[in-house]
């Protein structure tokens, strides 16, 4: 894996007396990388909201849809992914490559723990590229910049922003941010969102979200479904729209439809 990764540079700091969402998600999910400040405050969550752990899963199940969706079906072969977390089962590049080894992958974070097992971890094929920076998502130009280095902007380009446009709670800031991001890649390119609403738990997301900070944890705020939709303002929307995470294109069951989780998503294509 070609990487900027280097030992030597990680922060002696990582922020293990605070909680952080990446590693509670990488809790919810099974995991091991995390720390007692992030169980502590994922057990908190799912005290307020029981489903939150579904919710964590529909995420991770709606990845591999839309993924999937992109590569075999939209024929997309580039990922910029922003706001990787924790390498956990069927990342980006696990389940782009399976269908399509030759696919670049660009993974974006600023958490050093995910820095420090992004090379242990993010191996890609040989025929494609898996690369991992060290960014802040506030900064997009300097991310475009870097990514440019592994990802060829005069072709599509599928930009993964999922879990993460909550922790920019400034709406002005988050709408630039997105806008700067599509405005760099070309017609044929997707933009995925996913992000924490509070239209299902209604005030115990606030209340756990409110909880969370006082914690000392990112700053995060829940946004409806209306404003999340603004984030595809200028691109065409793929069916079903906004929709629970759970409910983005599911497979059929027997039981019906899943029940809807407190993160929401949607795809969309730049035409």
């Amino acid at each position: 894996m070609n990487s900027s990764f280097e030992p030597d540079r990680l922060p002696v700091d990582i922020g293990a007396e605070r909680p952080h969402s990446a590693r509670i998600w990488n809790y919810w999910l099974g995991g091991k990388d995390n720390y007692p400040a992030d169980r502590d405050a994922g057990d908190m969550v799912e005290q307020l909201i029981p489903g939150i752990v579904d919710s964590a899963r529909a995420d991770r199940a709606f990845l591999g849809r839309c993924v999937r969706h992109m590569v075999a079906e939209a024929g997309i072969r580039q990922f910029l992914d922003i706001g990787t977390g924790l390498p956990t089962v069927d990342n980006t590049h696990e389940v782009a490559q399976r269908i399509a080894p030759e696919s670049r992958i660009v993974y974006v974070d600023n958490d050093p723990l995910v820095l420090a097992h992004a090379r242990a971890l993010l191996v890609g094929t040989p025929e494609g590229a898996t690369t991992y920076i060290d960014a802040d998502l506030r900064d997009p130009l300097a991310i475009l910049r870097t990514a440019a280095e592994t990802l060829d902007f005069t072709r599509p380009v599928a930009l993964m922003l999922l879990g993460i446009m909550h922790h920019i709670v400034d709406d002005a800031e988050a709408e630039r941010i997105v806008r700067d991001l599509v405005d760099a890649v070309p017609p044929g390119s997707y933009l995925a969102i996913a992000h924490a609403t509070a239209e299902v738990h209604g005030e115990a997301m606030r209340e756990a979200m409110r909880r969370f900070m006082e914690r000392g944890g990112t700053p995060i705020v829940a946004r409806g479904r209306e404003h999340i939709a603004r984030f595809f303002d200028g691109l065409e929307l793929l069916e079903p729209g906004v929709v629970s995470c759970s409910r983005w294109r599911h497979e059929n069951s027997p039981w019906g439809e899943p029940a809807e989780v407190s993160q929401f998503c949607g795809v969309a294509r730049k035409v």
